[in-house]
């Protein structure tokens, strides 16, 4: 039995609660991957899986497992990084998971990361705040960007770095297109927003949550014309439709040379939400993991992601 194949197809099972797309996901197949996980049982002399016609869960024992597979491949992957790296030239893939909403701003710093440290294979991904939750938990990723507030930063298993803090914006249609690129126009209240008629996430989204607390706050409750999980369809519905749209300003920032647009800062209440960069706090950092974490509380870094975000005065 290859003991590191076989915890690589129990992390696999866990990530797809499936046998046959565990064992499509490990190019191996199902029964393959069955005798795998008996062969590990018979190694630890416990059941390690709940078995039914599908997937049921985990064990007691189980779980213990898993926790155990997933800090041996993630050692098993530091090794292999180190081995590969010089002393100063971090190698290797990083994944770096973002909300949504903050995904402008993990694009820009991936490519920052790559451009200072060429061995570094940056993988970015858009999950939501539960599963950046989930990911940092299981080792899956290396470092969330997102609302550190709600990600249980208090907890000693992570970590934070701030990054910066998102402004509001309701995203229309100018009245008057400009050459040169969408204008930041005067403050809107939010009850006066709630009027519109408004494309917001759908109400899973955390992001939903934050903006249905600031309408709260004004007095009114909204009823959105059009709800989406998708940032683009978002935005593309009011460069297309007739319908506006709230967003933070790192969403704004990436429509800032449409003239046909105008962007009102929210305001009644003002709201600022803290954006922050997280990271398993007990688990050993790679190489890679360590660079990005160093460019994080870069000031040059830190800089440029406020020009990018926020207010949008900078």
């Amino acid at each position: 039995m290859n003991l590191l194949s076989s915890l690589r197809y129990l992390v696999a099972l866990n990530e797809h609660k499936h046998f046959g797309r565990a064992a499509q996901a490990c190019h191996i197949t199902q029964p393959a991957l069955s005798n795998a996980l008996r062969a590990l049982e018979g190694e630890f002399g416990v059941v390690i899986v709940k078995r039914d016609r599908n997937f049921v869960g985990l064990t007691p024992e189980g779980e213990r497992v898993l926790a155990s597979a997933q800090l041996m491949l993630h050692e098993h992957a530091i090794l292999q990084q180190e081995l590969k790296s010089e002393t100063h030239l971090p190698r290797g893939p990083l994944r770096i998971a973002a909300v949504p909403t903050a995904i402008p701003i993990a694009a820009r710093f991936a490519a920052m990361l790559h451009a200072r440290h060429g061995g570094i294979h940056p993988i970015v991904l858009s999950l939501s705040s539960a599963a950046l939750e989930q990911g940092l938990e299981d080792l899956s990723i290396d470092m969330a960007l997102g609302y550190g507030e709600r990600m249980r930063v208090q907890d000693s298993r992570l970590q934070a770095w701030p990054q910066y803090t998102e402004h509001y914006f309701l995203l229309r249609r100018a009245d008057t297109p400009r050459q040169s690129g969408l204008h930041i126009g005067e403050p809107m209240a939010w009850r006066e927003a709630a009027d519109l008629p408004l494309c917001l996430l759908t109400p899973e989204m955390h992001n939903r949550t934050i903006v249905d607390a600031a309408f709260r706050t004004a007095g009114v409750t909204v009823q959105a014309a059009m709800e989406t999980n998708s940032i683009m369809t978002m935005m593309l519905s009011v460069v297309a439709g007739n319908v506006c749209s709230v967003l933070p300003g790192s969403l704004v920032d990436t429509v800032r040379g449409y003239g046909a647009l105008e962007a009102l800062p929210l305001t009644g209440p003002e709201v600022h939400t803290p954006i922050a960069f997280i990271s398993h706090a007990q688990a050993r950092p790679s190489r890679a993991l360590e660079a990005a974490l160093s460019l994080a509380q870069d000031a040059e870094w830190l800089q440029h992601a406020a020009a990018h975000s926020g207010a949008l005065i900078a």
